[in-house]
């Protein structure tokens, strides 16, 4: 795939988006047809959790009109067509970007959804929401609400080995095979500083792009405004201390994959995101909590509540609304499982 020795980093940005042979311009993806899930894909659910979360942010800040909410790591739209089916308070004010690197993910933006193809006029007219469209990178403008569900830990990163001396650069080189440089005395004095303890052999990530991505958010926020970052972290030290592969993992077709070097572009490449290097680029979280414990404060046991009394309340064969709403159960059952997507954090800060 290269030829000459690049940054991991730089390895990574090509596996996962070099034109028409990333892995994403390949068509891998989130979804049940796809490589992995992850809580929108789950089923309708979490768009309406996410819907009641929008509605009360939204109340919090004066019901502006327009509502501008930026998803980041959009993928093919899931969660913005399921919040709308939801029909949230907010909706004739909501102005939703999806903001999605991936051409191919950004192909599928109009499926289904209330679509506007650029940032028109409309966007400005009053009530005239739910409006949705899509961009391959940040609007050039603030946002009250920025989400990011599972972004970050996408995010290229670069990778690092402790020596016996101090640190070294794990590159990537031809074959591809990893080749073992002396880390730059800022990288190296940025590791000690994140992973003293660590050991010789002891592998860590640079989460630079995670970091800078984070400050620009909250640089874009307007007054009252939150980033919403779900995904599982971690610090640099736990990672130090524990192996490589069970914090840097591959996937592709709901499975895990091999080594990252392996067969690039054929499966997806992600990391543990690091809280205390975000906390260092930008600011500690204002509040950080496990997925259950979020989507319950957002009303999820009452939507499934709901479903329920509407199953057992009902007098003749199920209609395909109703299936839906008995379906809630096993959906909230998977979203809030300790064991598995109800361990992810749920990472919020606010605008200054």
């Amino acid at each position: 795939m290269t030829a000459v020795v690049v940054t991991f980093s730089q390895f990574m940005d090509e596996a996962l988006y070099a034109p028409g042979t990333g892995f994403y311009e390949r068509g891998g993806h989130a979804g049940r047809r796809g490589d992995f899930l992850t809580g929108p894909e789950v089923g309708p659910l979490f768009g309406a959790v996410v819907a009641r979360a929008l509605d009360a942010w939204w109340a919090e800040i004066g019901e502006p009109d327009p509502f501008l909410v930026d998803e980041h790591g959009a993928g093919s739209g899931t969660l913005a067509r399921t919040v709308l089916a939801a029909d949230p308070g907010c909706s004739a004010a909501l102005r939703w970007t999806l903001v999605e690197r991936s051409a191919a993910q950004r192909d599928r933006h109009a499926d289904h959804l209330p679509y506007v193809d650029g940032d028109q006029p409309v966007w400005q007219e009053l009530g005239a929401g739910p409006r949705v469209t899509s961009a391959s990178a940040a609007p050039d403008r603030p946002a009250q609400v920025v989400l990011a569900n599972e972004l970050l830990d996408n995010l290229p990163f670069d990778l690092f080995e402790r020596s016996g001396r101090s640190w070294d650069a794990v590159l990537v080189g031809a074959g591809p095979a990893e080749v073992l440089a002396p880390a730059t005395h800022a990288d190296a004095a940025a590791l000690d500083r994140f992973a003293p303890e660590a050991q010789v052999g002891a592998r860590v990530p640079l989460q630079r792009q995670a970091g800078e991505w984070l400050g620009a958010r909250l640089d874009g926020l307007e007054p009252g405004g939150r980033v919403v970052i779900i995904d599982y972290v971690s610090t640099t030290d736990a990672l130090a201390a524990r192996p490589t592969e069970e914090w840097l993992r591959t996937y592709r077709a709901h499975g895990r994959g091999g080594s990252p070097l392996a067969a690039p572009g054929a499966q997806d490449i992600t990391a543990e995101v690091c809280v205390d290097q975000l906390a260092h680029a930008a600011r500690p979280p204002d509040q950080q909590r496990p997925q259950a414990e979020a989507l319950r404060s957002w009303g999820i046991d009452e939507l499934v509540a709901e479903g329920r009394q509407r199953w057992d309340d009902r007098t003749g064969p199920p209609d395909l609304d109703l299936l839906r709403l008995r379906s809630r159960i096993g959906e909230a059952e998977a979203l809030l499982d300790p064991g598995g997507l109800g361990d992810f954090q749920v990472l919020e800060w606010e605008a200054d």
